[in-house]
């Protein structure tokens, strides 16, 4: 077993510690070690998929983190093909939350689903991918309007 430095924030390390507290966990270690695991084990879960998918991705964000807005919509920019549409929520003096809708290859969906979650300033993030089939046109039922 290896012995390692990580920086966590104030209220992120005051959620864990009261998990940790509730469960009955001796030291933060064996709570951290447990976490990671069951974030390893979703998230290979999550890359298993593969085809075309619909997906929600919901994250919170300080919004006075030095860029971090101007680097998410240039994200968003360069993947304008797989973002849908976007609601932006203001939560309280520091904090947004945005709900985005994605379509895409789950490859695709997945790594930028990743990347938005991983920028710095971005305190929560989760993707939830829905697969919509083998890319096959599926028929539609007359109702009023078209797809495309």
């Amino acid at each position: 077993m290896q012995r390692i430095t990580i920086t966590i924030e104030d209220d992120l390390l005051a959620e864990i510690d009261a998990a940790a507290e509730a469960r009955g966990y001796q030291n933060r270690s064996e709570i951290i070690r447990d976490l990671a695991r069951a974030g390893l084990q979703q998230s290979t879960e999550d890359t298993a998929q593969t085809g075309q998918c619909v997906a929600g991705l919901v994250y919170v964000y300080d919004h006075a983190a030095r860029d971090l807005s101007k680097r998410l919509v240039q994200e968003f920019h360069g993947h304008h093909d797989l973002a849908l549409a976007t609601l932006h929520v203001h939560l309280d003096d520091n904090n947004c939350m945005e709900m985005t809708a994605l379509r895409g290859a789950a490859d695709e969906v997945r790594h930028f689903a990743d990347h938005i979650i991983a920028e710095r300033g971005v305190r929560y993030g989760r993707v939830v991918m829905i697969p919509t089939g083998d890319g096959k046109q599926v028929k539609s039922r007359k109702h009023g309007h078209r797809h495309e």
